[in-house]
């Protein structure tokens, strides 16, 4: 059983991050009921990589001084499972927003899917969604995008180790990615469906791993309250 000094001194947390929560959301959830366990008034809780409300998986949370190297954990190789489904896109490239434009998929082969992959392996330039948390002039994409309005956006370098198509079902393709920091499952989802000259979008994800940790050692959000409480 972890003391209150162990939270202080600083722990390192694996939650497997249910649907339709923020990362924010978790990490306050812990934080409040760390407080309450110990009865504090504060502690330091972090996370090392936002994951998107509409995505599952490994969220790796720190305490007390393991906040310091939260960018340590942050810079590490992710891998994603999840399913790009092709024919249709929407404004944030995910099932946040309505589908805006459909797309014809007649032409698409299960050899023409797997040879476009390779287009996306490797160093690749890659442009982030503009519904998105990174800021321009102090304020959030997605604060601009949900105003309807535009805005410029550059590229980045990532860097994507495998990129696989691992179940072909209709126009839903299941997918593994290992990917640098930075990287945009969504991005790669939308940019995926412009190569094949269609369209799509990322309609589930599920972070697996952050470089050694992986969301098979994760508790859930009940699961790390329960064996708090213990």
């Amino acid at each position: 059983m972890k003391t209150l000094e162990d939270y202080q001194n600083g722990h390192v947390l694996l939650i497997d991050k249910p649907l339709e929560w923020t990362s924010f959301q978790v990490v306050n959830k812990l934080r409040w009921h760390i407080k309450q366990r110990f009865n504090i008034k504060k502690i330091k809780v972090g996370h090392a990589g936002t994951l998107d409300p509409l995505a599952t998986g490994l969220l790796i949370l720190c305490t007390g001084k393991k906040t310091k190297i939260i960018d340590q954990y942050q810079a590490q190789i992710k891998e994603y499972t999840g399913t790009i489904t092709l024919g249709a896109t929407t404004p944030s490239y995910d099932l946040e927003t309505e589908i805006n434009e459909t797309f014809a998929t007649e032409h698409i082969s299960e050899a023409l899917i797997h040879k476009t992959t390779q287009q996306f392996t490797g160093i690749i330039q890659q442009k982030p969604p503009i519904f998105s948390a990174i800021k321009k002039e102090g304020v959030r994409l997605y604060e601009l995008a949900r105003k309807g309005e535009t805005t410029e956006i550059k590229t980045r370098e990532i860097t994507i180790p495998v990129f696989e198509i691992t179940k072909i079902d209709g126009n839903n393709l299941d997918f593994r990615v290992v990917c640098s920091k930075g990287t945009y499952i969504r991005s790669l989802a939308y940019d995926f469906g412009i190569a094949l000259n269609s369209g799509a979008h990322l309609s589930a994800l599920r972070r697996t791993k952050i470089g050694d940790f992986h969301v098979n050692n994760a508790v859930s959000i009940d699961e790390f309250i329960a064996n708090l409480s213990e």
